[in-house]
């Protein structure tokens, strides 16, 4: 089969183009928070990197992270050295911009490496549908607000996870499949929601024998257990000689963060904070007993805001045991079932639950479920049909990442340019499924996209019109609860198709 015009390098080129014209855009407290990790990295011994407190913007990624912005900042030295001093806070003059811009658009040449490797590793049959969905990602509205706007390195970390997915597909890629993935969780703690795909997925293919569950393939295991301890020993081993695991993982784990983030994520939580709006101007015509403590800080997301006004509070200890019980069912399927695509569906599954369930939960971890999601989008309809209000849900939910006016024209404009594009192409190139489509899950989406219009309009040009700089709060509470709704319908349409396939 001929190569597929334009290819993922002439579009990469081409969306480069576009990234560094947004070089002067509007940039988060992400780009403070980069730059003060660059400073600390660079200026002080490694001992001392998870201590350091002259900013807010604490270290709180894994030591595989910090060695990589170590590494750019042996760089950022040629270009201003005043980007690496720790007490300069908030520095951010043009060469520290266009250097830590660049950096990200570097960086992100991995992700480029990793949808060429997809495509290639696809069957022929399936090489226009890989090659529609890795565009997909390329070209991903929610990495360009998130990575070239917002600022963080989104995609560099999923060109790694892309790659280790890609490598699962063939028997002799399964041992760097996990290495791969460990590398990932050496630099984002978040992919540990995934962790048990990858678990399960690799003890049965590569730990167990194929004709018996029970069999045991010690050297593979061996190699794998090797492997692992290298990598983690490597990365983790000298806190460990000094005795700092308990002050890392304190900055990893800051279980005193609230339930909901300042911008409720949308999910399951956001829809149980706006229950609890509701109920609060309803609670003294039914009786109910309002906790005064909790009325202003339910929406907050600041340190010990775990509290609702009516509904009963919610624990990590509860987050983390609803995440794991939801991710149990598709583990037990790839068990049973241990296919590429399987293992696939288990990874999107594992994310929905995180991102569904979890503490603390950002916007911006939609990406989890997304990226992965987005392999299988164009196995048939029906993985499509589900696939549809993820991807109007998720790229809607970052839309008040970028607040400023200056930024509106780019983030809804290249969204439903890209979501009119994809989708129609996908609706195009999608097969017929060998089984029924559920009628409502169809319908639901057709509903859900339709509803998404007028939303936007009010959200970002109507309210402000209207109200002015009154009831802000109204907006982002439509924005929050109308994406979780996307994004439990769609977990529910994903469940349905999964485990009837």
């Amino acid at each position: 089969m001929a190569e597929q015009y334009p290819s993922i390098a002439q579009c990469a080129v081409l969306a480069t183009a576009f990234k560094v014209l947004l070089f002067p855009a509007y940039r988060s407290t992400d780009f403070e928070v980069h730059r003060n990790w660059l400073a600390l990295t660079y200026s002080l011994p490694i001992k001392q990197w998870y201590y350091e407190e002259t900013s807010e913007w604490t270290l709180d990624y894994p030591p595989g992270f910090a060695y990589f912005e170590w590494l750019l900042a042996q760089v950022a030295q040629f270009f201003d050295s005043n980007i690496l001093e720790v007490e300069n806070l908030g520095y951010d003059s043009w060469q520290a911009v266009y250097f830590q811009r660049t950096t990200v658009i570097l960086a992100e040449s991995l992700l480029i490496y990793a949808l060429n490797c997809y495509v290639r590793s696809s069957p022929q049959s399936a090489k226009q549908t890989s090659y529609a969905a890795a565009l997909s990602i390329l070209l991903s509205p929610a990495l360009l607000i998130i990575d070239h706007v917002h600022f963080q390195y989104n995609g560099f970390l999923y060109g790694i996870l892309v790659l280790s997915l890609v490598c699962a597909r063939k028997q002799s890629g399964h041992l760097s499949s996990g290495l791969m993935f460990a590398l990932l969780l050496c630099f984002k703690h978040i992919y540990l929601y995934l962790a048990p795909a990858y678990f399960v997925y690799l003890l049965r293919v590569y730990c167990l024998g194929s004709m018996s569950r029970l069999s045991v393939h010690w050297g593979n295991s061996l190699k794998l257990g090797s492997g692992l301890v290298i990598i983690f020993g490597s990365i983790f081993g000298p806190f460990l000689y000094w005795r700092q695991l308990d002050q890392l993982l304190s900055r990893l784990f800051p279980f005193a963060r609230g339930l909901c983030h300042a911008y409720w994520a949308p999910n399951i939580w956001s829809m149980y904070s706006f229950t609890d709006r509701v109920l609060l101007l309803v609670a003294p015509r039914l009786g109910f007993v309002i906790d005064q403590n909790a009325v202003n800080s339910v929406t907050r997301g600041l340190v010990g805001d775990t509290s609702f006004a009516c509904l009963p509070s919610i624990s990590p200890r509860t987050t983390f045991l609803l995440t794991l019980v939801s991710q149990m069912p598709s583990l037990v399927k790839l068990f049973l079932q241990p296919s590429w695509e399987t293992f696939v569906g288990a990874v999107t599954l594992c994310g929905y639950s995180s991102f569904l369930f979890g503490w603390h939960v950002h916007e911006k971890a939609i990406l989890l479920v997304v990226i992965p999601f987005s392999l299988l989008a164009l196995k048939d309809r029906r993985y499509l049909g589900a696939f549809r209000p993820l991807a109007v849900a998720g790229h809607v939910s970052l839309f008040p990442l970028l607040f400023t006016a200056a930024e509106f024209p780019i983030k809804t404009v290249y969204t439903v340019f890209w979501l009119l594009l994809f989708l129609l192409v996908f609706d195009r190139l999608a097969p017929v499924p060998s089984r029924p489509r559920v009628f409502l899950l169809d319908r639901f989406s057709l509903l859900y996209i339709t509803v998404s219009i007028p939303l936007i309009a009010y959200c970002s040009l109507v309210h402000q019109f209207v109200f002015g700089e009154r009831y802000e709060f109204i907006p982002l509470m439509f924005t929050s609860s109308y994406s979780a709704i996307g994004v439990v319908g769609s977990w529910i349409g994903f469940l349905v198709v999964y485990f009837t396939s």
